[in-house]
């Protein structure tokens, strides 16, 4: 669970994660044109693959080759757990 809490520590991240969120199997070519065009970050690829890699290890993004493209998932089931561990029902003070 540290990993996941690592991982959306980093805003470039966070975006990554929302931009999947909107439409999966992204490509890293797709995650780079829309980091640059919606949020005008301005990284190389390595940059966003070294972030991707982080995020894959969380478990927050699987990866699945297709030809010579690798396209990218986002996997809620970390953030579950995280919200699993806490319970959503209100608290009340004695």
């Amino acid at each position: 669970m540290v990993d996941v809490f690592r991982a959306l520590d980093d805003e470039t991240r966070r975006l990554i994660l929302d931009e999947l969120s909107v439409r999966d199997g992204r490509t890293l070519f797709e995650i780079c044109t829309l980091l640059l065009a919606r949020h005008g970050r301005t990284l190389t690829r390595q940059a966003i693959s070294q972030h991707l890699e982080v995020l894959q290890s969380a478990g927050l993004v699987r990866a699945e080759r297709r030809g010579r493209a690798k396209h990218h998932y986002f996997d809620t089931a970390p953030l579950a757990q995280i919200t699993a561990r806490w319970p959503t029902t209100e608290r009340t003070d004695p």
